[in-house]
């Protein structure tokens, strides 16, 4: 994959996936299913051989009667059906925004502030939040190691190194493990970070990955670049905006 430029979308995908299903909840009702499936298969193909064949093995083997077995096929395949069609309600909808705001850091400039939200139905709980770091000048092709990503402590010490300073060019917000995501059905964002001038300018991206565990057990991802928008012109703050527009006024002859 090509180098993405600034500004623009990084080597990762923002959109939401669900990366595990839970297996008591989903695995195990769909092999019950399959396995009463291939019951059936037989007892339907047993049934229909000669009685002289049904007298030599293995044909002689009857797992279930076909009546009581096709009443069980219905149920599982029911519960399949409803577990699906449950887990597709409770699926959260991980959002995300980014603007200008004052007061975030120091100083009287606006800084870049990101905050995720959810906007499903149902409350998830956060399982794990890491970080990917693009400096200005990385080179990156194809998809990102699974070692290349950083808890916030490392990532801290990344940015550390490249010379930013925590709390006056940027602030990451700690989850712990189990905060939830409350389904609150208003576009209200618990911020993740909030970001310098001087931090957008040496951070090409600062991808963080998000996932979360739902009613159901399943569990999804979402990565969202905290700095996506921030260097276009049409978010810039108001005190860097271009001035504006004077018209003059026709004066009485």
């Amino acid at each position: 994959m090509r180098n993405a430029p600034p500004g623009r979308d990084g080597p990762v995908s923002d959109a939401q996936r669900r990366i595990r299903r839970n297996p008591w909840l989903f695995t195990a009702p769909l092999v019950l299913l399959c396995v009463l499936g291939a019951v059936l298969v037989w007892e339907v193909v047993r049934g229909n051989l000669p009685e002289a064949t049904r007298a030599h093995w293995p044909w002689r083997l009857q797992l279930m009667p076909e009546e009581p077995l096709a009443s069980l096929l219905a149920v599982a395949a029911g519960g399949v059906l409803a577990r699906a069609q449950y887990a597709r309600t409770v699926r959260p909808i991980l959002g995300w925004r980014s603007d200008y705001v004052a007061g975030e850091l120091p100083g009287d400039a606006k800084a870049w502030s990101t905050g995720v939200f959810n906007g499903g139905q149902h409350n998830a709980a956060v399982h794990r939040i890491d970080y990917f770091v693009v400096m200005d000048g990385d080179a990156l092709d194809g998809p990102v190691p699974e070692d290349a990503w950083l808890d916030l402590r490392e990532t801290g010490e990344r940015l550390v190194a490249a010379g930013l300073q925590p709390a006056r060019d940027f602030r990451l917000a700690l989850f712990g493990a189990g905060f939830p995501l409350v389904a609150t059905g208003t576009y209200e964002t618990i911020k993740v970070g909030s970001f310098s001038k001087r931090f957008i300018e040496k951070v090409r991206a600062l991808h963080l990955r998000i996932q979360v565990v739902d009613s159901v057990g399943d569990t999804h991802e979402r990565i969202v670049d905290c700095l996506k928008g921030a260097r276009e012109p049409v978010g810039a703050p108001v005190e860097q905006g271009p001035p504006p527009l004077t018209v003059p006024v026709p004066r009485a002859p």
